[in-house]
């Protein structure tokens, strides 16, 4: 379980919310809400008060990098640090699975110049599940994709959920909290609402 109390930045909260193991919750609201903000403090990039905790273990008492492991964000547009694709990804077993379940089985043999937004939102998925996640923190990931890669990208993440991951899912496809029978809260002003009970998934 992640437990968020009185998460507080400069410009979002205090915000209190619990993801348990093989759930979804997806935030909506207008741009410039506090969304992204509220998965960057998460993942501890920014500057945040309160607590938040991962299996009763209090994310001040674990290393940054091991706390971005297991609670992972993939930013609606990542980062890339080196020409070749390959050199973002550790060459481990079920790699080539990953690569093949979002279509992009030939892509690590691809320079990064030559992706589009859609397959580098697939390939920063990827990178993220290498690590085996307990949640994931994802921000707008299908938003530049086309029908058939948001059906491939959304059977990965379901088969995250059916593991016992929790998603943490901000989405403007109205759509989407439905097809991952998710708690709907909305964001405005820096203040999160829950909107109903979890939808049923479609």
């Amino acid at each position: 379980m992640l437990e968020i109390r009185k998460l507080t930045t400069p410009l979002i909260g205090p915000i209190d919310l619990m993801l348990e193991p093989g759930t979804c919750s997806a935030i909506s609201g207008a741009s410039g809400a506090g969304k992204s903000l509220f998965l960057r403090a998460i993942a501890d990039l920014d500057d945040n008060s309160g607590q938040i905790s991962l299996g009763g273990t209090v994310r001040s008492e674990m290393p940054a990098p091991d706390w971005r492991r297991k609670v992972a964000y993939i930013p609606a547009e990542s980062g890339w640090w080196a020409e070749r694709v390959a050199d973002h990804f550790d060459q481990t077993t079920g790699l080539g699975t990953l690569l093949d379940a979002v279509g992009l089985a030939d892509a690590l043999s691809w320079e990064v110049s030559r992706l589009s937004t859609g397959e580098r939102q697939r390939l920063a998925l990827v990178r993220a599940l290498q690590t085996d996640p307990k949640v994931l923190l994802l921000d707008e990931p299908t938003s530049a994709l086309d029908p058939p890669s948001v059906e491939r990208v959304e059977a990965l993440l379901k088969e995250r959920l059916a593991s016992g991951s929790a998603l943490l899912l901000v989405t403007h496809d109205p759509g989407q909290p439905k097809r991952f029978a998710a708690r709907r809260y909305h964001m405005a002003s820096g203040k999160l609402s829950p909107l109903d009970q979890p939808e049923k998934a479609s």
